[in-house]
């Protein structure tokens, strides 16, 4: 570890949460073309950022939709090259109301930034990048080789990141891939992530007359496309929480008996329900609720409308109804595979009366990789030499779709460590991001790059 790039890390800490703040107040949000101009200029902001850190090569890198932003520094003889990734786009901020402080004026109160991206996951990008400049800027030099890939698609699925991949593969050639967008599973408590859930999403759309009709007139004759959508979507689990889609769990990798002890250990059911706000949790029965999150698929429904939504009522039968679903997928489910069984259930369960229409969203592949891997083990070494904590080694329910494409493409084993917090609302309404894991993140991939290539040789 060096010494003189923590010295710096805390001498421009008032400075780089500046920094932070003003990254955080772009609006990158990926999903809605009416910020495209500002998702391109977050993209142009990480490039200074790299650029000012000291790394070379640097490129804000066309794609049929959002950019990315490629760097590297090359200069690091006998040592291994990390490939460096992070999103710089965002969930979207609705429902605004429920925003303490605006999503895009950070806000720091109680030792955390508030902000939409805060920890998913421009906080965490930006401090891999302000690690480089205190190396860079206190070494001269970097112990490893590194190369950076920041997108702008993840939160819509990385649609462009795969074909991106395939046609550089030269470019992004490397050893490691080193990913902060994940969580450690309580504050406090280091812990590296070792698996991701998959994810398809589609929605269903029914179409019943063909305008909205007077419920007093033709109620009784008529389909009403919200029963039918009840009625679909109430087919597709029972009431122990099973998903009863035909082959559904056909190709499931069944949990080991060491991963079932330890999710039922690291459980804490009534922790979770204060945390949440509810009595009673609910999930598919026979697993423990880590072993839901972590290591089970899932069906959900993400929204569901139709009909009169304004204020008193208006007696209408609804000419449509609509529904979004996301499954959330484990090793060996395909997603494509799961959202043709999902398209066969909805014909064989839909009503009579209505006609069903799907259209298909994101998708990404489920992915696990051996936590025994030496450039894992060296990333918990330095979690534990900051935290003073054993680390524990978990799976995360969330998808990342880049890092089984990374994989796959490039042969590369991931270490996912992030610094982020489950409770910290990326994704809702006040989003924030710790202060205290910043500040020992930071320390913790100062520790990491001096500690991988020992690992590895």
């Amino acid at each position: 570890m060096s010494e003189k790039a923590l010295h710096y890390l805390k001498e421009h800490r008032d400075s780089h949460l500046e920094s932070l703040k003003a990254f955080l107040s772009i609006p990158s949000i990926s999903s809605d073309s009416a910020y495209k101009d500002q998702v391109h200029e977050a993209a142009e902001w990480t490039a200074r950022a790299l650029e000012e850190a000291g790394i070379e090569h640097v490129q804000v890198m066309k794609t049929k939709n959002h950019p990315v932003v490629y760097g590297d520094w090359l200069h690091a003889e006998n040592a291994p090259t990390l490939l460096i990734y992070g999103h710089y786009d965002v969930q979207p901020v609705d429902p605004i109301e429920l925003w303490e402080t605006p999503p895009f004026e950070p806000t720091i109160r109680d030792n955390k930034v508030y902000a939409r991206g805060a920890s998913d996951d421009k906080g965490q990008v930006f401090m891999q990048i302000k690690v480089i400049e205190a190396i860079m800027k206190t070494e001269k030099q970097l112990p490893v080789n590194v190369k950076f890939i920041y997108e702008g698609e993840e939160e819509i699925g990385s649609p462009s990141l795969d074909p991106f991949v395939e046609a550089h593969k030269e470019l992004l050639k490397a050893d490691i891939l080193l990913v902060s967008d994940t969580t450690m599973i309580e504050e406090g408590q280091p812990s590296i992530c070792h698996g991701l859930r998959g994810l398809t999403g589609l929605q269903i759309d029914l179409k019943g007359p063909k305008s909205d009709l007077h419920s007093g007139l033709y109620g009784g004759a008529v389909q009403n496309p919200l029963h039918a959508l009840s009625d679909l979507l109430a087919s597709m689990h029972d009431k122990d929480g099973h998903i009863t889609i035909e082959g559904f769990y056909d190709k499931v990798q069944a949990l080991t008996d060491e991963e079932i002890e330890t999710y039922e250990k690291l459980s804490n059911d009534a922790e979770l329900k204060r945390y949440l706000g509810v009595e009673q949790l609910f999930g598919e029965a026979g697993f423990s609720s880590k072993a839901q999150l972590w290591g089970r698929p899932t069906l959900e429904v993400n929204g569901l409308w139709g009909g009169y939504q304004g204020e008193g009522v208006k007696t209408v039968i609804p000419s449509e109804a609509h529904a979004k679903i996301t499954c959330r997928l484990v090793p060996a489910q395909d997603p494509k595979e799961i959202a043709e069984l999902v398209q066969k259930h909805v014909e064989k369960h839909l009503l009579p009366g209505v006609t069903a229409e799907i259209t298909l969203f994101d998708q990404a592949k489920p992915f696990v990789t051996p936590y025994d891997h030496p450039a894992i083990q060296a990333a918990g070494a330095s979690l534990e030499k900051v935290y003073g904590k054993k680390t524990i080694y978990t799976r995360m329910g969330g998808s990342v779709p880049v890092v089984e494409t990374f994989n796959t493409l490039l042969g590369l084993p991931a270490v996912l460590m992030g610094f982020g917090l489950e409770t910290e609302n990326f994704h809702a309404p006040n989003e924030h991001f710790h202060l205290e894991n910043f500040d020992k993140g930071l320390q913790t991939l100062v520790d990491y790059f001096f500690r991988i290539t020992e690992a590895l040789k």
